[in-house]
């Protein structure tokens, strides 16, 4: 019996040494890929880790700069977070906060030289609405309304898009182009919820125009 059973594992082994003999070479190579991504990852998830803390730690540094009003200092802490962290929900937070300091501070063309950067390189569609959002309105006070509009042609997120409308009336209606001004304060006023106190502002605008909002009709009792 012990004989059989020795010769049962000796050609199990054998075996096991011809399959290994085939194919260890590509299992060998397959677990070095696998594990390779494996390691890839976890270097590359550690550094995303240690790019956010940086980036985070130079935001700070801008938000102090921005709530002192200094310009200056804002402006030059954003540049270094746009060169080295460019990727980061903190560059485009802070080209915000930077160009809202730089347009209080009387540089507009600093401002729109920084929305201009967050709305090419946003990685999100809503930084970068509300970054062609505020660009328009600083290119609209420079008497530039051609190329507001143009800002706002690419201003595509859906959650944005009533305020949008009502941008885009504001730079008609400095153009002087009434009726359609009427049309895209109508397409905001619909386009926001009826408790939102900015709608009123809609409303006043679209009264301006003569072009009040109907109240809506009362249920019959």
């Amino acid at each position: 019996m012990a004989t059989q059973l020795d010769l049962e594992e000796q050609e199990q082994l054998d075996q096991l040494k011809s399959f290994w003999k085939k194919y260890g070479n590509l299992i060998t190579w397959v677990l070095i890929a696998v594990l390779g991504a494996f390691a890839a990852y976890q270097i590359w998830e550690n550094r995303q880790r240690e790019q956010a803390g940086k980036a985070g730690l130079l935001y700070d540094e801008l938000d102090r700069a921005a709530n002192a009003g200094d310009v200056e200092k804002t402006s030059r802490v954003f540049s270094d977070l746009k060169e080295h962290f460019p990727a980061t929900g903190f560059a485009q937070q802070g080209a915000l906060l930077a160009a809202k300091v730089q347009v209080e501070k009387a540089q507009p063309d600093a401002a729109v030289a920084t929305l201009t950067w967050a709305a090419e390189h946003a990685t999100e569609a809503e930084y970068k609405t509300v970054a062609r959002l505020r660009l328009a309105g600083v290119l609209l006070d420079q008497k530039k309304p051609d190329e507001a509009l143009k800002q706002l042609a690419s201003a595509d997120a859906p959650s944005f898009a009533a305020l949008v409308s009502d941008r885009r009336g504001d730079i008609l209606a400095a153009q002087g182009k009434t009726e359609e001004a009427k049309a895209a304060y109508q397409q905001a006023w619909k386009g926001m919820d009826s408790r939102l106190e900015y709608r009123r502002l809609v409303e006043a605008k679209l009264t301006a125009l003569g072009a009040a909002p109907e109240a809506p009709a009362k249920a019959a009792t």
